[in-house]
């Protein structure tokens, strides 16, 4: 180096002068001082030249060092910079954990000033929880010389507001002995990350929580995500399912669902989204309606990525709507057929009426002419019971309640079968002891059976079994939630159930459908199921069907379980005859009025008749107090049969009012007169209209409800 070869100079000029001052003490001769002299002068160049060269080079060595120095102070200005200026909080300590250095992003990180903070040590920071945790950390650095990504709990100076931070330290420099110099630490506020993490896990939580079937699916169908609500509706457990095609849940026996699902999967691909219903299965194989939702999932660079799908299980929601559509049919096709009934039973009345009338006026009549108005007599019934089949799925029909004993009426299908059906058909029965009794028609019971037997043997043309079992059963909120107006109690239930030929599926949500058959031309109303229902939906019951093609079906009638005792009403064997009371007959049906007239002055009544309610109610205007009975139709013009009983009413508290209607029921009636004393169903026969007439007028004022 420069300051090296500037001291060899010098040294060796000493030298030389110091030899030729040794050399000139030892001569005395003139001529050789001189040459002494000029030597020395000429050494004494050498050396200054020496000095000068040694000179520039450590001239070019100190604007060197001074350049150095201004890279060093850079670059020590640079990673002050850094250090004050990061992101992060940068501390450093020493091997006790005292502070001796802080960035600007650690002052605002713990809220200290940064005078305050050098010093102090860093375990102050520390939630007092986590305070073992962080010893912990300090001997790991001691032994392994740093740790990464460790999760501490810290708190700000005023030690209300605690955050989690993510610490990172290394152990760093030592003397010559090895002993470490300091602790460099790094600190990152993970308070967002934490929040993050905890609404993801909440999230999750949730996915997990809800029934919905949550599952995620890549761009060729392998299932990467899967929750809880995926595990509950269709069986698969997450292990099972992940990574498998999720074509594994749509029937293999649908052909609708291939297309369908390449469809779908266009829509999505175009439109980012698809929602609708789709047929799929259980692991167990059995069949959902499911309300699917799918939506199109991006990465960063917004590229498909995967498909989300939400799955709702809407199998039991679809079931009440058919049973609920299944309802509206019946309620709109049964307020047609109320019209036409009442209407036919206008004109069936008067028959039934005149049959029975002609043979007790004319006491001489020849036997032709009586069986000919037995024949009229019958078939006007057969009218009658046909429209009462046909209101029978509506609620403006109801027969005669008496206690029925179902094992009875099982027995008697019974015989009657085995004495009809054909010999291929086996017929058997299993009947419960405790079966017990209901409270209902027994006529409309034996055409409910009669009407299911007579369907089974239908559906076996080849032979087969046809059972008739019956068992009492409890139900509770869990068997009749999906029944719509089924109650919790106790229930008999009929079951009929044959090996036929089955019912196929696309048809089983129509068979109660009126006038609705699979048979042949001529050999099937289509009302016998739709008379099932209606029947037993009026006595409070409902019905379940079953069916499999090529292996049977099974209908199953619920019906009330009653232990009451209600005697039952015989019809008087003799007419009873009046005492000349006078009675008012309102009907717009002229042929109604006359032969009800006709009847009650053969039987010793007099009688007036009006054709409306206002002709009525002037009709009794002026015959008040002699008029001790009104027998009044509910459907009329000009003023309907209810209106006018209720200004009678008006009129006169105590009246006497028996209601005449082809369509609706007693109890129905009271709902909109109030209180009545009879009610005679048309068409009528001439005992009913006698009792009932008898019954009020000896009965009084007592209303009947």
């Amino acid at each position: 180096m420069a300051g090296d070869n500037l001291e060899q100079a010098i040294a060796g000029a000493h030298r030389r002068l110091e030899n030729l001052s040794r050399r000139a003490s030892q001569t005395q001769r003139q001529d050789f001082a001189v040459e002494l002299l000029q030597e020395a002068i000429t050494e004494i160049s050498i050396s200054l030249e020496e000095l000068h060269v040694s000179a520039e080079e450590l001239q070019q060595q100190n604007e060197e060092l001074a350049a150095t120095r201004q890279l060093v102070e850079a670059e020590r200005q640079r990673y002050q910079d850094l250090f004050n200026f990061a992101p992060d909080a940068y501390l450093v300590t020493d091997v006790t954990g005292i502070i001796q250095e802080a960035n600007y992003a650690a002052v605002q990180l713990l809220n200290v000033r940064q005078g305050a903070l050098i010093g102090k040590p860093f375990s102050v920071f520390v939630y007092q929880a986590e305070r073992h945790k962080f010893r912990l950390m300090m001997l790991r650095l001691r032994q392994q010389k740093q740790i990464r990504g460790q999760e501490l709990w810290m708190f700000h100076n005023n030690g209300d507001i605690d955050f989690p931070a993510e610490v990172t330290a290394t152990l760093t420099g030592g003397d010559s002995k090895g002993k470490p110099d300091s602790l460099r630490w790094l600190l990152r506020d993970i308070s967002d990350r934490y929040r993050t993490e905890q609404k993801i896990r909440e999230q999750a939580a949730l996915l997990d929580i809800t029934t919905d079937a949550i599952l995620v699916r890549n761009l060729d169908n392998q299932v990467l995500f899967w929750n809880k609500g995926a595990e509950n509706v269709y069986g698969w457990r997450t292990e099972e399912i992940l990574g498998k095609n999720a074509s594994i849940l749509l029937p293999q026996t649908s052909p609708k669902t291939s297309p369908q699902l390449a469809a779908i999967i266009k829509i999505v691909s175009e439109l980012g989204s698809w929602q609708g219903e789709l047929y799929k299965v259980t692991k167990d194989g059995k069949k959902l309606v499911i309300a699917s939702r799918w939506t199109l999932m991006r990465d960063p660079a917004g590229l498909p990525k995967s498909i989300l799908t939400v799955d709702t299980d809407i199998t039991e929601k679809k079931q009440l709507e058919t049973r609920l559509f299944r309802t509206q049919r019946l309620e709109s096709l049964g307020t047609l057929a109320s019209g036409i009934a009442h209407d036919l039973n206008n004109i069936l009345t008067p028959m039934v009426t005149i049959a029975q009338l002609l043979p007790l006026k004319h006491l001489q009549m020849d036997e032709n002419s009586q069986q000919m108005l037995k024949l009229l007599e019958t078939n006007a019934k057969r009218g009658s019971d046909l429209i009462q089949q046909i209101l029978s799925f509506t609620h403006s029909s109801e027969g005669k309640r008496t206690i029925v004993s179902v094992s009875q009426i099982i027995e008697d299908i019974e015989q009657m079968i085995k004495r009809t059906f054909p010999q291929f058909i086996d017929i058997y029965t299993d009947i419960s002891p405790d079966v017990g009794i209901v409270l209902g028609d027994s006529t409309q019971l034996h055409q409910v059976l009669m009407n299911l037997v007579v369907n089974a043997r239908d559906a076996m043309p080849n032979g087969g079994s046809l059972r008739i079992s019956a068992t009492k059963l409890s139900l509770n909120q869990n068997h009749h939630k999906i029944r719509i107006g089924a109650k919790t109690g106790s229930y008999i239930v009929i079951t009929v159930s044959d090996t036929g030929v089955g019912i196929c599926p696309e048809i089983i949500d129509r068979i109660f459908d009126p006038f609705f058959t699979t048979k042949e031309v001529g050999k099937g109303t289509g009302l016998g199921l739709s008379t099932v229902i209606g029947i037993i939906n009026n006595h409070g019951g409902f019905v379940d069907v079953s069916s499999e093609i090529e292996v049977g079906s099974q209908f199953q009638v619920y019906l009330p379980s009653s232990e009451e005792s209600i005697d039952s009403v015989v019809d008087e064997i003799e007419l009873p005859i009046g005492q000349g009371e006078l009675i008012l007959v309102v009907d717009d049906e002229a042929a109604i009025t006359q032969i009800t007239k006709t009847t009650l002055e053969i039987h010793n009544y007099r009688v007036l008749t009006a054709e409306n309610g206002i002709e009525a109610l002037a009709l009794y205007t002026l015959h008040k107090n002699e008029i001790q009975l009104v027998l009044m139709d509910m459907m009329m013009p000009s003023m309907a049969g209810g209106t006018a009983i209720r200004t009678l009413q008006i009129m006169n508290r105590e009246v006497q009012i028996i209601a005449m209607s082809g369509l609706a029921s007693a109890e129905a009636l009271t709902q909109f007169t109030g209180g009545i004393q009879g009610f005679l169903p048309k068409p009528f026969t001439v005992h009913e209209l006698l009792n009932s007439v008898q019954q009020v007028l000896t009965s009084g004022s007592k209303s009947f409800h």
